[in-house]
């Protein structure tokens, strides 16, 4: 998408710090979203799988959740999509009727990991922008940033 030269004049006054943060997270959501959707899921999604994937216990959904900061509304609609992809399948808990661990399957593994390969190289076009040095201290910038002071809300995407 082209920049309209209107737009772009009317926030050159706004290079604050928390314009030029947004607009980065922009301009590099916008990669990542692009790329992921080759696959056919969205970022959220290829998060789940990665978790899943990466995952050598098993996790209720619940947990999962928790771990991942997703609400249980938005990691149902998600696990959903990905079941009818058949990239996860839900097993009931033999204990408990009401419980559902989420289990990626053999075709999500490949697909997590093909998408993953993917964005790894999205990542790598961004970083080649600077030196290790500079990828040093911008990286240690924003993981301090991230911390922050009091409670994180929202999920990892």
């Amino acid at each position: 998408m082209e920049e309209q030269p209107d737009l772009v004049e009317a926030c050159v006054e706004k290079w604050d710090f928390n314009w030029l943060l947004h607009r980065a997270t922009q301009r590099v959501g916008a990669a990542y979203a692009e790329e992921i959707a080759k696959f056919g899921i969205s970022l959220r999604g290829q998060l789940v799988l990665q978790a899943l994937a990466n995952e050598e216990l098993q996790r209720t959904q619940l947990k999962l959740g928790a771990m991942l900061g997703l609400d249980k509304t938005t990691l149902t609609s998600e696990l959903d999509k990905l079941e009818r992809a058949g990239l996860v399948q839900r097993v009931p808990d033999p204990s408990d009727r009401r419980v559902r661990t989420p289990v990626i399957t053999d075709k999500g593994r490949e697909l997590q990991k093909e998408a993953g390969d993917a964005l790894a190289e999205v990542d790598r076009a961004f970083q080649a922008r600077f030196t290790h040095q500079e990828m040093v201290i911008i990286r240690k910038a924003l993981q301090d940033l991230s911390r922050g002071e009091g409670p994180m809300h929202g999920s990892c995407i």
